[in-house]
């Protein structure tokens, strides 16, 4: 992240270092949204096996917490892969194009994903809306703790995509990762 905010003279570009810190605070809220989900999600169900085992009886409404948290978990872990570029693509076909073409099928494909994320969360405001009414048996929460965690997946996803998207307009190349650095094998 940190190559981009600097010029050929060594000198910090304002418009990168501002886009660099806020690919990290998209990331380190990710982490921070991922790591507490995860341990709550983990905490909550040993308890409830050692409760289980011990006493013969666990904890209710801690079967419940899953439907809350591990929405959340998965949105976070998406928001992290979109960060480091690691989502599902198919690079074979543009890595045998030169550099501006490349640039340019960039460009195209983060306002796909800007469109398509905005498009997913104007369209989720219904389920949103219908979640609220949907109580969990134990807890009385309702469903839209867990469910608006798609309205934060697709809005960091757009942010990111808006990030790359003016790295590309600004001359910054496109899916310029070493493919050993890319295989995860």
């Amino acid at each position: 992240m940190t190559e981009r905010t600097r010029d050929s003279t060594g000198r910090s570009r304002p418009v990168d270092s501002f886009l660099a810190r806020l690919r990290g605070l998209v990331y380190w809220i990710a982490v921070s949204i991922f790591v507490s989900t995860v341990t709550s999600l983990f905490a909550a169900i040993f308890v409830n096996v050692v409760l289980r085992y011990i006493f013969e009886q666990g904890i209710a409404w801690a079967y419940e917490i899953p439907a809350i948290l591990f929405p959340w978990s998965v949105a976070s872990a998406v928001v992290i892969a979109t960060v480091f570029g690691r989502n599902i693509q198919v690079a074979l076909l543009i890595n045998l194009l030169s550099a501006t073409p490349r640039r340019i099928i960039g460009m195209i494909v983060q306002l796909a994903m800007i469109l398509v994320s905005i498009g997913v969360i104007w369209t989720s405001g219904p389920i949103l809306s219908s979640s609220q009414y949907t109580r969990l048996a134990e807890t009385g929460i309702t469903q839209v703790y867990g469910v608006s965690s798609l309205i934060y997946c697709f809005a960091m996803i757009a942010i990111i995509a808006t990030i790359d998207l003016v790295h590309l307009v600004r001359g910054a190349g496109y899916l310029e990762v070493d493919d050993a650095e890319a295989r995860f094998s």
